[in-house]
């Protein structure tokens, strides 16, 4: 169900904002509204750790490869398929 809720909100302008949640128990999507994802990431916020995992795992859940577009080092990101 996540898969089809975040490719078709990819849909629309091939780009996904996500507010990432660094350093937590395990990856998950915690919440979403009309403008942002919200998501737990296991890894750090240190040497790119956090975002690395943020990429590895919206990959594997959309099933494609993903880029930040923009937010390297903010909680708040944009996604972008590749």
């Amino acid at each position: 169900m996540e898969r089809v809720f975040l490719i078709k909100r990819i849909e629309k302008d091939g780009r996904l904002k996500v507010k990432v949640k660094p350093d937590c128990n395990f990856n998950a999507i915690t919440g979403f509204d009309d403008e942002e994802i919200r998501v737990d990431i296991a890894a750090p916020a240190d040497k790119d750790k956090a975002n690395k995992e943020v990429i590895k795992f919206f990959s594997k859940l959309i099933g494609k490869q993903v880029r930040i577009a923009s937010g390297l080092r903010s909680k708040e990101k944009v996604l972008e398929l590749i």
